[in-house]
Protein backbone atom coordinates (compact mmCIF):
# COMPACT_ATOMS: atom_id res chain seq x y z
CA UNK A 1 0.00 0.00 0.00
CA UNK A 2 1.49 3.23 -0.80
CA UNK A 3 1.64 6.71 0.97
CA UNK A 4 -1.57 8.68 0.11
CA UNK A 5 -2.02 12.35 0.33
CA UNK A 6 -5.48 14.04 2.14
CA UNK A 7 -6.95 17.12 2.74
CA UNK A 8 -8.32 17.40 5.85
CA UNK A 9 -10.01 20.80 6.30
CA UNK A 10 -8.33 21.91 3.97
CA UNK A 11 -4.58 21.30 5.15
CA UNK A 12 -2.77 18.33 2.70
CA UNK A 13 -1.73 15.68 5.11
CA UNK A 14 0.73 12.86 3.23
CA UNK A 15 -0.37 9.39 5.01
CA UNK A 16 2.15 7.04 5.20
CA UNK A 17 1.48 3.38 4.68
CA UNK A 18 0.91 1.09 7.95
CA UNK A 19 3.02 -1.61 5.84
CA UNK A 20 6.14 0.98 5.19
CA UNK A 21 9.36 0.16 6.18
CA UNK A 22 10.15 0.70 9.81
CA UNK A 23 11.34 4.39 10.72
CA UNK A 24 14.65 4.01 12.79
CA UNK A 25 16.20 7.20 12.92
CA UNK A 26 16.30 11.28 11.45
CA UNK A 27 17.85 9.68 8.42
CA UNK A 28 14.57 7.13 7.67
CA UNK A 29 12.22 10.27 7.34
CA UNK A 30 14.07 12.49 5.57
CA UNK A 31 12.10 10.93 2.18
CA UNK A 32 8.94 11.16 3.91
CA UNK A 33 9.76 15.18 4.24
CA UNK A 34 10.85 14.90 0.88
CA UNK A 35 7.43 13.31 -0.47
CA UNK A 36 5.31 15.29 1.70
CA UNK A 37 7.28 19.07 0.54
CA UNK A 38 6.89 17.44 -2.95
CA UNK A 39 3.24 17.11 -2.64
CA UNK A 40 2.83 20.39 -0.75
CA UNK A 41 2.05 18.63 2.91
CA UNK A 42 1.97 20.69 6.04
CA UNK A 43 1.41 17.49 7.96
CA UNK A 44 3.16 13.63 7.98
CA UNK A 45 0.59 10.78 10.01
CA UNK A 46 2.94 8.04 10.39
CA UNK A 47 1.52 5.18 11.88
CA UNK A 48 3.10 3.91 15.27
CA UNK A 49 3.90 0.50 14.32
CA UNK A 50 6.34 1.76 12.10
CA UNK A 51 8.71 3.54 14.31
CA UNK A 52 10.85 1.26 16.12
CA UNK A 53 11.73 0.54 20.23
CA UNK A 54 14.08 3.42 19.96
CA UNK A 55 11.90 5.99 19.71
CA UNK A 56 9.51 5.67 22.54
CA UNK A 57 12.70 4.78 24.70
CA UNK A 58 13.71 8.52 24.87
CA UNK A 59 17.20 7.87 26.48
CA UNK A 60 18.26 6.57 22.52
CA UNK A 61 17.18 10.27 21.40
CA UNK A 62 15.59 8.60 18.04
CA UNK A 63 12.48 10.61 19.14
CA UNK A 64 14.12 13.74 18.99
CA UNK A 65 16.71 13.50 16.53
CA UNK A 66 12.95 12.61 14.14
CA UNK A 67 11.00 15.21 15.90
CA UNK A 68 13.81 17.75 15.41
CA UNK A 69 14.00 16.91 11.26
CA UNK A 70 10.64 17.57 11.42
CA UNK A 71 10.95 20.55 13.08
CA UNK A 72 13.39 21.96 11.01
CA UNK A 73 11.55 21.36 7.92
CA UNK A 74 8.29 23.29 9.52
CA UNK A 75 5.89 19.81 8.91
CA UNK A 76 3.91 18.84 11.14
CA UNK A 77 4.13 15.35 12.55
CA UNK A 78 1.25 13.13 13.76
CA UNK A 79 1.93 9.65 15.85
CA UNK A 80 -0.94 7.54 15.12
CA UNK A 81 -2.21 4.54 17.09
CA UNK A 82 -1.86 3.15 20.12
CA UNK A 83 1.09 3.20 21.71
CA UNK A 84 -0.06 2.76 25.69
CA UNK A 85 2.37 0.04 26.34
CA UNK A 86 5.47 2.37 25.87
CA UNK A 87 3.88 5.35 27.75
CA UNK A 88 2.51 2.94 30.55
CA UNK A 89 6.39 2.05 30.70
CA UNK A 90 7.62 5.41 30.39
CA UNK A 91 6.69 8.58 32.89
CA UNK A 92 9.01 10.72 30.61
CA UNK A 93 7.49 9.60 27.44
CA UNK A 94 4.15 10.13 29.26
CA UNK A 95 4.83 13.72 29.51
CA UNK A 96 6.46 14.22 26.06
CA UNK A 97 2.81 12.86 24.65
CA UNK A 98 0.95 15.54 26.79
CA UNK A 99 3.31 18.53 25.85
CA UNK A 100 3.37 17.53 22.35
CA UNK A 101 -0.07 17.58 21.82
CA UNK A 102 -0.73 20.79 23.58
CA UNK A 103 0.99 22.13 20.98
CA UNK A 104 1.08 22.29 16.80
CA UNK A 105 4.19 20.40 15.64
CA UNK A 106 3.86 17.15 17.00
CA UNK A 107 0.60 14.45 17.72
CA UNK A 108 0.49 11.48 19.03
CA UNK A 109 -3.17 10.28 18.07
CA UNK A 110 -5.22 7.21 18.50
CA UNK A 111 -6.39 7.19 14.50
CA UNK A 112 -6.63 9.19 11.99
CA UNK A 113 -10.26 10.80 12.66
CA UNK A 114 -8.53 12.26 16.02
CA UNK A 115 -6.74 14.53 13.17
CA UNK A 116 -9.14 15.14 11.69
CA UNK A 117 -10.55 16.84 14.54
CA UNK A 118 -7.18 18.78 15.61
CA UNK A 119 -7.13 20.11 12.06
CA UNK A 120 -10.71 21.01 12.17
CA UNK A 121 -10.51 22.82 15.29
CA UNK A 122 -7.39 24.72 14.84
CA UNK A 123 -9.18 25.79 11.34
CA UNK A 124 -12.12 27.09 13.19
CA UNK A 125 -10.28 28.93 15.79
CA UNK A 126 -8.29 30.90 13.37
CA UNK A 127 -11.79 31.92 11.89
CA UNK A 128 -12.79 32.89 14.73
CA UNK A 129 -9.49 34.81 15.56
CA UNK A 130 -9.38 36.35 12.04
CA UNK A 131 -13.40 37.54 12.50
CA UNK A 132 -12.10 39.41 16.17
CA UNK A 133 -9.35 41.63 13.70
Amino acid sequence: MPNTIQRISGTPVLICAPDGAPLRDEHDVTDLIGEGHQHGAAWVVVPADRLTGDFFHLRTRVAGGIIQKFVNYRMGLAVVGDISRHTDASTPLQDLVRESNRGTQLWFLPHVDALRTRLAEGKSRKEVQACKR
